[in-house]
């Protein structure tokens, strides 16, 4: 643990050095497209089920109806939207999640707190580790597969997670975001919400 941990914070680190004159381009292309804030923050749920402030670059317009709810997702898509979430560089800013600990480069992917209670007792040892900037449901499916799917990858990484694991994962996630597989499951601009299994 304490090694993932130490080159968790020493890769986080020299890619946001690295990474810096790009995050600084993506803030001000985000910015024209859709203004203030340039950052999405949600509480999100990580080791353990604690919830903290993920961040992201925004990739939707904050369009509201009527009545003052936001649309849906597909209504505050824009084509730039697709092209940030499809290039992955909407997660560029999760490297300060893995920075600050909250996150390892490699786990299962934070979803949203309202899921917690929906989970099967199965599924939601998918917390038993921190999660993760991508992992080994992303590298197997990403938003092509089934809740379920992904569910049973995360928990087979929990159980059977290495740093050799981790780096095989590292290196089919560059694979996967310069192909730009799996970026929506069918019929959604990305993944429909979870409503819970119908079995244990």
């Amino acid at each position: 643990m304490y090694v993932k941990r130490f080159l968790d914070f020493v890769m986080a680190f020299f890619l946001l050095v690295l990474l810096s004159p790009l995050l600084l381009l993506v803030s001000v292309v985000v910015y024209l497209n859709f203004g203030f804030p340039v950052l999405f923050r949600q509480q999100r749920p990580g080791l353990h089920g604690q919830s903290f402030v993920m961040f992201k670059f925004r990739s939707m317009r904050n369009d509201i109806d009527t009545e003052g709810n936001l649309l849906a997702n597909e209504l505050r898509m824009t084509r730039f939207s697709q092209w940030l979430r499809s290039t992955s560089l909407d997660e560029l800013p999760t490297l300060w999640n893995v920075l600050k600990g909250d996150m390892s480069l490699v786990g299962p992917r934070p979803l949203l707190v309202e899921y917690l209670p929906l989970y099967t007792h199965r599924q939601g040892r998918r917390h038993e580790v921190k999660p993760g900037v991508t992992g080994w449901a992303q590298v197997n499916g990403r938003n092509a597969i089934t809740w379920e799917e992904k569910f049973e990858l995360d928990v087979w990484y929990v159980d059977h997670r290495s740093l050799g694991l981790d780096l095989h994962i590292l290196m089919l996630t560059l694979r996967k975001v310069l192909r730009r597989e799996g970026i929506a499951h069918a019929g959604d601009v990305s993944m429909p919400r979870f409503r819970g299994s119908s079995h244990e």
